[in-house]
């Protein structure tokens, strides 16, 4: 069973402002509550092929993950891949103007878990969606302030 989630908030910050923050690694830690540290493993600044480690703990466990950078227009789209780490995982983020103003962020995880994972691949959906929605109102709390 593969795992899916997509999650969006409105920020009300230009979408320049938004999605620089959003997709620099060396902020990570201070949006997603789960991440504990961010290692480049190629050198800055973020390009096609970047490669950056994370550290992160999830339903309990610790794991370390390396992505790599797949697609990169800034303002718009941001893909990262799992190049080594526990299952495939695919992280995208996106921005569009929002009705009204401001900036609509979109977060979607996707991935194939195995062995283990993969039995439990809908309770990790409903975590990873919770784990989301609060880092994403979190970054909105950090960008409105």
């Amino acid at each position: 069973m593969s795992v899916d989630v997509r999650t969006q908030i409105d920020i009300a910050r230009p979408r320049s402002e938004v999605s620089a923050y959003a997709a620099d690694p060396d902020r990570a830690t201070t949006w997603y509550e789960n991440i504990r540290s961010v290692e480049w493993r190629t050198s800055p600044p973020l390009d096609i092929g970047s490669q950056i480690e994370f550290v992160a703990t999830f339903l309990g466990r610790r794991l370390a993950y390396t992505y790599e950078v797949v697609e990169h227009a800034p303002g718009e789209r941001f893909v990262m891949r799992t190049a080594d780490g526990p299952f495939p995982m695919e992280t995208t983020y996106t921005w569009q103007d929002a009705p009204g103003g401001g900036t609509t962020m979109m977060l979607r995880n996707a991935g194939r878990p195995s062995g283990f994972g993969k039995l439990a691949a809908p309770v990790m959906a409903r975590a990873m969606r919770h784990a989301n929605t609060k880092d994403l109102r979190r970054l909105k709390a950090i960008l409105e302030s």
